[in-house]
Formats: C-alpha cells, sequence, structure tokens
C-alpha cells in the first residue's frame, strides 16, 4: 500500500457524470488540467486511481478514471480525495503561493501579532479561497485568502496574519469606535473574546 503520511491533496472527486463511468472533478491546481500530469492519484485508504481522459467543463473538470466504467462505479467515488506525495510537486513556489496542506494549522494573529486561533481548512467555492479559522473560543468563520484580509504569511514561522476589517469581522466604521463591543481597547484590534462576525465578502485570489 503507498504510504499516505505525506500527501498533499490536488482535488476532490464529486457527482457522477453520464453513464460510462465519469465524474466531475474540483481541482485545487493553478491549471486544473495538470491533474493528468502526476500519474496514478493517492486516496487517503491507499487506493490508486489513473487518469485516462481529462476535458474541462465550467469550474471543474470531467475526468474518467480506469476501471471506472459505468454510473454506479463512478457513484461510489464521490467525496474522495485525491492526493500525491509531496515529493512529486515542484520544490519551490512563488511568492503568493501556497499549498492549501501548509496553510492548515497555522496560527492566526491579529494585527498586534497576539495568536487569536487556528487555520482549520481551505475551502473554494468559485470565487477564490477562503480560510476557515476556529478562533479562541468562538467556533469557526470565513475569512477570504486575499492580500488585503491576510496581509502576512508566514510558512516558516507556520502563522498568517489577518487585517480584521478586510476580513470581514469587524466593520470599517467600527475600527474607530473605541466603545464598539468587537474591539478591544486598542484601536482596531480584533477581539476573540468578543463575538466575531462573518466576512462582509466570500471569495477572491490572494
Amino acid at each position: 500500500m503507498p504510504k499516505t503520511d505525506n500527501l498533499i491533496q490536488l482535488a476532490v472527486i464529486g457527482a457522477a457524470h453520464g453513464i460510462k463511468g465519469e465524474v466531475r472533478v474540483k481541482t485545487f491546481t493553478a491549471d486544473p488540467m495538470a491533474l493528468g500530469d502526476y500519474g496514478a492519484l493517492l486516496t487517503k485508504d491507499g487506493r490508486l486511481l489513473e487518469v485516462v481522459n481529462l476535458r474541462p467543463q465550467s469550474t471543474v473538470v470531467v475526468a474518467r478514471f480506469k476501471g471506472v466504467n459505468d454510473r454506479n462505479a463512478a457513484e461510489g467515488l464521490n467525496g474522495t480525495g485525491l492526493f500525491v506525495d509531496r515529493s512529486a510537486l515542484p520544490a519551490g513556489l512563488d511568492d503568493e503561493e501556497f499549498y492549501h496542506a501548509d496553510l492548515v494549522g497555522m496560527d492566526v494573529r491579529d494585527n498586534t501579532g497576539a495568536i487569536i486561533g487556528k487555520v482549520t481548512s481551505v475551502q473554494n467555492f468559485g470565487g477564490g479561497d477562503i480560510l476557515e479559522l476556529a478562533l479562541s473560543g468562538h467556533g469557526e468563520v470565513l475569512v477570504p485568502f486575499t492580500k488585503a484580509a491576510v496581509p502576512e504569511v508566514s510558512v516558516s514561522g507556520r502563522s498568517i496574519t489577518i487585517d480584521p476589517v478586510a476580513a470581514g469581522l469587524i466593520d470599517e466604521e467600527d475600527d474607530h469606535d473605541a466603545s464598539h463591543p468587537e474591539l478591544s481597547p486598542e484601536k482596531g484590534t480584533f477581539d476573540p473574546k468578543r463575538r466575531p462576525r462573518g466576512p462582509g465578502t466570500a471569495g477572491g485570489n490572494r
């Protein structure tokens, strides 16, 4: 069985497409068609899935995998994540490129440097990457992974810094109101011990 302890997720399989074993696949690669460049792909349970045909369709790709020849078999793959070993990926990334797997688990800091939570997942619903954050004592919030909302990412330091206003956690006008209950006494500082708001927008590329 292939090793599955150092995997990077490239895609997730969605619904069956047609009756001949094809499936819709949501990719996390910059070029969706690059999914076919990595050879056999791994699943979390150690299976290998080999792409034999791939074509773009709207915001996803439609794929056919070796040995998946009918709709029943295709439906059985729904929700399956597709991974490659990290060693198969390019070693160097551009300054504003990050692997989703590296972002998950990072500390979240506010604009004073205080740790206020963790990154729990990276989502993309078609409008750009969105970080799901677990803020101390307040569950999950969604923050657009844009340069404005997340001005700093430190891969070596395993942390990101968020701007509470750009992230939609507080309103811009509240930034000037020291009496607002969602701000700490220091102007513009998000206080995770108080009630967070949801993001004003959802999406956008960093």
